[in-house]
């Protein structure tokens, strides 16, 4: 394989880097993995494994041609090249978690105490001020929205599977642990990777809506219900004593700042599946899920709280509380009485738990009517514990519930509801014309299904409609309309967000907004609440313009919304649609609050969370917590008038700079996407439409049937993942190259390195495209993409790769990819020959069935399974692909 003397460079010096821990966890996961593939497969599967292995490293060292390798491939029967990929996508899933434990022990080494941890909640404080903090901390909102994307390929069994890994793994590792149970411990991690072998990669059947909502309900069940109050606590303990300290007796400073959003089971734009009754189930699912943990947290602490009235007695409001509970539900509050004599917190709190109980259950006579009143109850618990000097009691775990509740609620998370604007209008020209469809029932009933929701669980539940395509104000006014023709003045209440995604339409947003406070509903609810939101399309601005030519082109949309904002005294959340890859707005989310526009943070952060992002960033209690400190840090910072000054200079100095990136890279990447045959060849030369063949989502994977004609035909999501699997990862850089050459041919490098220096924006989408860069491989991405028989394209794709690659690195000053983040390329380089060896079988694969339309139905198959797999584990290898 052809490879640079700097990209050998690049491997051996994260090889040298590997620290010993993690180097040890990779040995033993890769040792008993072999162990349980040579069992199965016998010790020539084992061997070949090890050949395929041996070679593409030999590649990298140029010790091996590519054509050694597809010769080496081509010989093995199908059957066998599947059971090769099988093995290297579970490799994949066990590095990538000895990569997630390393980096948790790495957090605590760091977390000494004599300094905060960068970027944690402690650093920020310290960095602004406690005051300036607490004044901000009033404000102060981060709001991740959970969304269904499939950019997760792994089934939900094997995801299971990992995580048993996972606990074996880190009891392992325990330093207490004796030598027989350390042997033990080893038996097991056998056992489960047994298991993770036997669990088959690949779903059986396509993932409904319902499926997706409960996926995600893992992530709350297993990290995010814990976690919440943890960060909470750590911003109370550094606004308390500055030191990330406290000693649990004051009243907490920190309020609940973060809530929760989903769109799984309640954005149906494009998605068929997705009906009236799908939210109506997802919402009693999220319900289900929330008010069983309440219901435990509150039974556990419940039970702790055995004090005693002679040393800690209740206060006149509680001992009234529970008169009236008695007078009320005499069978329950006695029977707690019976086991609890003496104990009125401990009484009090068992009650409220039954109370939560019945709430599930229905129990009208018991049942909380709102989240608000369980609020009331715990209070009246907290300020007697506070009153009879119990307050390490009062403002300990107790509180942790109290924040729960008021982040969580009993509904988990806000469901939100999108809808793409030609639906609504279609359906309003249906009920002026007096006739109906499907489709247009379904809009209405979705409406309904929304007052019902409300009416169930208050209007916090549901009460965000967002409308996709927004291109005027009557886009907004049409969802008002059709919430009259639904329900009257039994409409409910809604606030209709416009999602600006097209280079266009993002920049009329200002005009579109300025409509929206002419409808009679809009200034209905400025009335309530004046705020309005606004969300902001990373994906498909990427795939119109390019990625650098959206990127700034949603930063100039951020700066006219601050000044709309501004000049209308209307305060605006802007509602940040990144994916998960970064050819969808993905990369580091503290770094892209830092690099957002002045004034359009103002203490609040809301974002989507997609796809494998989720279980990456909620997956391990450390981690998640780890992730939401880094990103509140990081709104707190970005709203200070000293960093909005210093951002807004930057940005006002650099504006030649990047509006010259802009054009020259948006018609670079226009010149090659809108190019006759481009569709057709991207469908040739990538696995996109096999894609659709591995039951990633509920979704379809483009609009309309057939190939697609345009890139107008094709969803986002699969556009970054194919390319992805091509070692390409054309949407994370092209273009990039040709805008910085525009500028250095007008103004010169030196320019460029200062927008780099001083610009974060700048700085954050050449970091992004950095690693892009890294994770794209020129010698393998040939290979695919003379699939497509057009040499015309595959020179323009390579030639602007290694324009962008030189002028980037020119720009950073750096020798090498991702030289100054040491983690990530040691990640990306210590991978990238296990990458290599899918990518080789999937390129038998995709090769045999582009050129052989005569195969027997039996081999191809056989080789569409081998594709699958191999696309299931190079997305485990390269993590953020979707």
């Amino acid at each position: 394989m052809a490879t640079t003397v700097s990209q050998q460079a690049e491997r051996s010096s994260a090889v040298t880097e590997m620290p010993d821990e993690l180097r040890a966890d990779v040995r033993l996961l890769g040792e008993l993995l072999g162990q349980v593939v040579a069992e199965h497969g016998g010790d020539d599967l084992l061997a070949d494994v090890e050949r395929l292995r041996k070679a593409v490293i030999g590649a990298r060292r140029r010790q091996v041609s590519v054509d050694e390798i597809t010769a080496m491939v081509a010989e093995w029967p199908v059957d066998r090249a599947v059971q090769i990929a099988r093995a290297f996508t579970c490799y994949f899933h066990l590095a990538n978690l000895a990569e997630e434990h390393f980096r948790i022990r790495t957090l605590r080494v760091r977390d000494t105490g004599e300094e905060p941890l960068p970027e944690s909640l402690a650093q920020a404080v310290q960095e602004l001020g406690g005051g300036k903090v607490a004044d901000l901390v009033e404000g102060l909102r981060l709001h991740p929205v959970l969304t269904a994307h499939p950019t997760e390929a792994r089934r939900r069994a094997v995801v299971t599977a990992i995580q048993r890994i996972s606990h074996q793994l880190a009891a392992y590792n325990s330093s207490d642990r004796g030598a027989a149970e350390r042997a033990e411990t080893r038996r097991r991690l056998l056992e489960e990777i047994d298991l993770l072998w036997r669990t088959a990669q690949l779903r059986s059947t396509k993932l409904d809506p319902l499926d997706e909502v409960r996926t995600a309900m893992a992530a709350f069940d297993e990290t995010l219900f814990r976690v919440v109050p943890q960060v909470y606590r750590a911003l109370d303990a550094a606004l308390g004593t500055g030191d990330g300290t406290g000693n649990g007796t004051e009243r907490p400073r920190a309020r609940a700042f973060i809530r929760y959003g989903s769109w799984i089971g309640g954005d149906r734009d494009g998605n068929p599946n997705v009906t009236a009754k799908v939210t109506r189930d997802a919402v009693l699912i999220q319900a289900e899920h929330v008010l069983i943990a309440l219901e435990n947290a509150t039974s556990r602490i419940g039970r702790s709280l055995t004090l005693g009235s002679d040393h800690t007695p209740a206060s006149p409001e509680l001992r009234a509380a529970l008169a009236a509970a008695e007078n009320d539900h005499p069978e329950v509050v006695s029977e707690m009485a019976t086991r609890s004599p003496g104990e009125p917190h401990r009484q009090w709190l068992m009650f409220v738990a039954a109370r939560i109980a019945a709430t599930r259950q229905r129990g009208l006579d018991l049942a909380y009517r709102s989240p608000e009143q369980l609020l009331a109850d715990l209070r009246v618990a907290q300020e007697s514990l506070v009153a009879a000097g119990a307050k390490r009691q009062a403002y300990g775990e107790l509180q942790h519930l109290v924040w729960q509740v008021e982040t969580f609620g009993f509904h988990l998370a806000e469901l939100e509801v999108r809808q793409h604007s030609q639906v609504h209008a279609a359906a309003l020209e249906e009920i002026a014309a007096g006739r109906t469809s499907e489709r247009t029932e379904e809009v209405l009933a979705t409406i309904r299904t929304i007052a019902w929701i409300q009416e169930r669980f208050g209007l916090t539940a549901c009460r965000r409609y967002v409308v996709s395509f927004t291109r005027s104000a009557d886009d907004i006014a049409a969802v008002h309309e059709l919430a009259a023709h639904a329900l009257g003045e039994r409409a409910p209440r809604l606030d209709v967000v416009p999602l600006f995604e097209s280079g266009a339409d993002l920049a009329a947003a200002p005009a579109v907004l300025s409509g929206m406070l002419r409808i009679p509903a809009v200034q209905a609810g400025l009335a309530e609440e004046r705020r309005l939101e606004v969300m902001l399309g990373y994906s498909d601005s990427a795939k119109e313009l390019g990625p650098a030519a959206a990127t700034l082109k949603l930063y100039e949309a951020q700066e006219a919304l601050a000044a709309w904002s501004a000049e209308h005294d209307v305060p605006l959340t802007l509602f940040h649609g990144r994916g998960g890859a970064l050819g969808r707005g993905g990369g580091p989310a503290n770094r892209a609050v830092l690099a957002q526009a002045p004034g359009s943070v103002g203490g609040r952060f809301k974002v989507t969370e997609q796809g494998e992002v989720i279980f990456a960033r909620y997956g391990h209690d450390a981690i998640a917590r780890r992730h939401m400190e880094q990103v509140t840090s990081a709104v707190l910072l970005a709203s200070t008038p000293s960093i909005e000054a210093r951002t807004a200079e930057a940005a006002g100095r650099f504006r030649g700079v990047a509006e010259r990136v802009a054009s020259a890279s948006e018609k670079a990447y226009r010149r090659l996407t809108e190019a006759p045959g481009f569709p057709e060849w991207f469908s040739l030369v990538s696995p996109l439409e096999e894609i659709g063949s591995l039951r990633l989502g509920s979704r379809p994977a483009r609009r309309g049937l057939g190939a697609p004609r345009s890139l107008d035909d094709l969803r986002a999501i699969p556009w970054v993942f194919a390319w992805a699997q091509t070692r390409v990862n054309l949407p994370g850089w092209y273009g990039l190259g040709s805008g910085l050459e525009a500028v250095v041919s007008e103004a010169g490098l030196d320019e460029l390195r200062a927008a780099y220096r001083e610009w974060p924006l700048f700085a954050s989408l050449l970091d992004n495209v950095e690693m892009s860069l890294a994770k794209t491989d020129r010698a393998i991405a040939s290979r695919y993409l003379a699939l497509g028989a057009r040499d015309d394209f595959v020179e323009q794709v390579l030639a602007e790769y290694d324009l962008t690659r030189r002028l980037v690195l020119e720009t950073t000053g750096h020798t090498r990819l991702l030289e100054d983040r040491k983690v990530l390329s040691r990640a990306v380089q210590l991978r990238d020959p296990y990458v290599d060896a899918l990518s080789h079988l999937q390129l038998r694969a995709l090769s045999t069935l582009r050129a052989d339309e005569g195969l027997p139905e039996s081999e191809r198959e056989s080789l569409s399974t081998l594709l699958l797999l191999s696309v299931n584990g190079v997305a485990a290898g390269l993590q953020n692909t979707g």
